[in-house]
């Protein structure tokens, strides 16, 4: 069974990772290590949000993990609908594609797929930044009942298999993970399980030897983001430098800290998450009403999530 305590870590690391990226998103590399050149960075607010607060990635994040547990499952058109309620509430930031999605008039089951045919570019990477809650809930599932969901979470928002693809990777990571296992040993058995027409481009971005440098988008983009975090996990040895290393990317800060703390959260455990940031973190959520959750909330979610089986 998944382990609780980094079920916790996974919730709490990224968001964790999202409220300390979010002041450095579309920086430019290395401007992390400019402002804490010893490493020790700090939830330092700025551009817009105040210290510590987390965006967009966390607050869709801790829709989708309370739908599923007042539910008792996953219920696509009650997860889209908290989404929408969110999004018509004009959050400080939503992804341009996500906000189109969810409030261009259209019907859950279609909303994403209309808006890939019109649109053409459906690859970001708003379904991985908002998966740390199902990934811990859909872990129980085993490897395919956790890519599956993870598929079907992300097309409600995102028309591009290739995000699809890329969420399920994450959460059959953070799976493994949650066992005590090393989930960057279990790359190459997950990619078997990868859509055979998204599988090479995914096995590029997550091999040892590529690097963000490599990338051939903005890592706003959903291969970019996973590999970046992938990279940043691998090579590094703590969360606190797995996180420094996702932000000093800089592009998209904010979501690729966000994953890359999920996955480094589930790895070294709730523990490893610096007290001096989970003092300030808080989760306001748009739409519904003055409500501000704390990393106590956050880590009351978490258990429920890894417990609701």
């Amino acid at each position: 069974m998944p382990d609780i305590d980094r079920a916790v870590g996974a919730v709490l690391g990224s968001a964790v990772g999202d409220a300390l990226g979010a002041p450095f998103e579309f920086g430019l590399p290395g401007v992390f290590r400019e402002r804490f050149p010893d490493g020790v960075g700090e939830l330092c607010g700025g551009g817009g949000w105040d210290p510590g607060e987390a965006t967009d990635d966390t607050q869709m994040a801790v829709l989708l993990g309370e739908s599923l547990l007042e539910r008792g499952g996953l219920d696509l058109p009650d997860v889209f609908d908290r989404f929408r309620r969110w999004a018509a509430a004009d959050p400080k930031d939503i992804g341009l594609q996500t906000e189109r999605v969810l409030l261009g008039g259209d019907t859950w089951d279609v909303a994403a797929a209309l808006h890939f045919q019109i649109d053409g570019r459906a690859a970001g990477n708003g379904s991985l930044m908002r998966a740390s809650t199902s990934a811990v809930y859909f872990a129980a599932r085993g490897r395919t009942g956790t890519m599956d969901a993870a598929r079907r979470i992300a097309a409600l928002t995102h028309g591009d298999g290739a995000a699809w693809e890329g969420t399920a990777i994450l959460h059959e990571l953070v799976r493994v993970a949650l066992l005590g296992e090393d989930p960057l040993a279990a790359v190459p058995a997950t990619l078997t399980e990868v859509a055979p027409a998204h599988r090479e481009r995914w096995a590029g971005v997550l091999a040892p030897g590529w690097h963000p440098d490599d990338a051939t988008e903005f890592n706003g983009a959903v291969w970019p983001c996973l590999g970046s975090a992938v990279w940043a996990l691998r090579t590094t040895g703590s969360f606190e430098e797995a996180l420094a290393a996702a932000v000093d990317l800089g592009g998209d800060t904010d979501t690729v800290a966000a994953v890359t703390g999920t996955l480094a959260g589930a790895v070294y455990g709730p523990d490893a998450v610096p007290a001096r940031w989970t003092a300030l973190l808080h989760v306001p959520l748009p739409g519904f009403g003055a409500r501000v959750l704390r990393a106590g909330d956050l880590r009351d979610l978490a258990r429920a999530l890894a417990t609701d089986h």
